[in-house]
């Protein structure tokens, strides 16, 4: 084990070869100053990592108190126990050591059982809080990490229980697989591309928006397949899939499962608050559903279903131009006329 390093600051020579000679017996290394100011010097300039510090009050110029004041402002040196050396036992002098930062303190002359037990005791205490603070820090790294799987974890086991919706989904409603995931790329596309977004939203929107029509598996099966226009009350129908898929999603605290219940409520409302389940209007319709809103419509008119031809990319985009500001989100829109290439591109997969 490494010996302990003691720092002695006196201005009398004596006492410091008095205080080496007792503590010698429990094997330290000492380094010494006589003066404040070159004990501060060593303590600015000294690569040694002092265990602790006997500290004379009385000294000319920069006294014991000075000194402490200095040390303990030190990050360095603030945790290093001091122990003053004191003549002065009055009630004041030992009350302003302990309110400058001093552990404890001796009186002059030393009583050599005194000193060795002070320093040993300190010491020990100094060596045990180091070791708490290591342990601490190795505990905190642990559970960060340990807190960093057990997230990834869950978002693992979140995007494969979407992924068996989704393919569940996929089985029951007339959406496509193809269509899920290629709302799924424009989403992430389209935050990727907006300024107020980044790309843990992208990456969130990707393995979200798959969700979007997860509660059309709560829909009537001649409902949802019906080839003809819906009656009024078919309709209504038609339109609780947004809310039963967000009273399915809400109850869950995880991130994934949060952003696809608010894509799920509100992917149909629209910009000008004519929409649907809610009538929401404007900024005050999640950017997650405005996003979703307008990837799903442009990739369902750019692709047949069985009551419609697919559109040209040409006819699908003038009507989303069209629809700017009234249907959907205008920002949104810019982004997709920006960058029409990279969305097309995926529209075509």
């Amino acid at each position: 084990m490494a010996r302990k390093h003691i720092l002695i600051v006196d201005d009398v020579a004596d006492n410091i070869q008095v205080a080496m000679n007792i503590l010698q017996e429990d094997n330290y290394d000492f380094s010494f100053a006589g003066t404040g100011e070159s004990a501060v010097k060593i303590l600015q300039e000294t690569s040694i990592d002092f265990d602790l510090i006997l500290l004379d009050i009385m000294m000319p110029h920069m006294d014991g108190y000075d000194v402490c004041t200095f040390l303990k402002n030190i990050p360095r040196w603030h945790d290093v126990p001091v122990i003053f050396l004191t003549a002065r036992v009055d009630v004041e002098s030992v009350a302003k050591g302990f309110e400058v930062g001093g552990a404890d303190y001796v009186t002059k002359p030393f009583h050599a059982a005194e000193l060795l037990a002070r320093v040993r005791n300190h010491i020990q205490l100094y060596q045990a809080k180091k070791l708490l603070q290591r342990q601490n820090i190795e505990l905190e790294v642990k559970n960060r990490y340990t807190e960093q799987r057990l997230l990834s974890e869950l978002e693992d086991n979140q995007k494969e229980m979407i992924y068996v919706l989704t393919e569940l989904m996929e089985s029951t409603s007339d959406e496509t697989g193809q269509h899920i995931r290629r709302v799924a790329e424009l989403s992430s596309l389209l935050a990727y591309y907006h300024p107020s977004l980044n790309n843990d939203d992208a990456d969130i929107l990707y393995h979200a928006s798959p969700m979007h029509d997860i509660g059309k598996m709560t829909i009537p099966h001649d409902i949802l397949h019906k080839p003809g226009r819906y009656t009024e009350e078919e309709f209504e129908i038609m339109k609780s899939h947004t809310t039963n898929a967000y009273k399915l999603l809400n109850n869950s605290e995880r991130k994934l499962s949060k952003a696809a219940a608010i894509i799920a409520h509100e992917h149909h409302e629209k910009w000008d608050g004519t929409g649907y389940p809610q009538g929401l209007k404007g900024e005050a319709i999640h950017l997650y559903g405005r996003i979703v809103a307008l990837a799903d419509v442009f990739d369902a008119l750019t692709h047949a279903r069985c009551y419609k031809e697919a559109w040209t990319v040409e006819s699908a985009m003038s009507y989303i131009k069209e629809h700017k500001g009234t249907q959907f989100d205008p920002e949104l829109i810019d982004i997709l006329i920006n960058y029409q290439a990279e969305f097309e591109a995926i529209v075509e997969i």
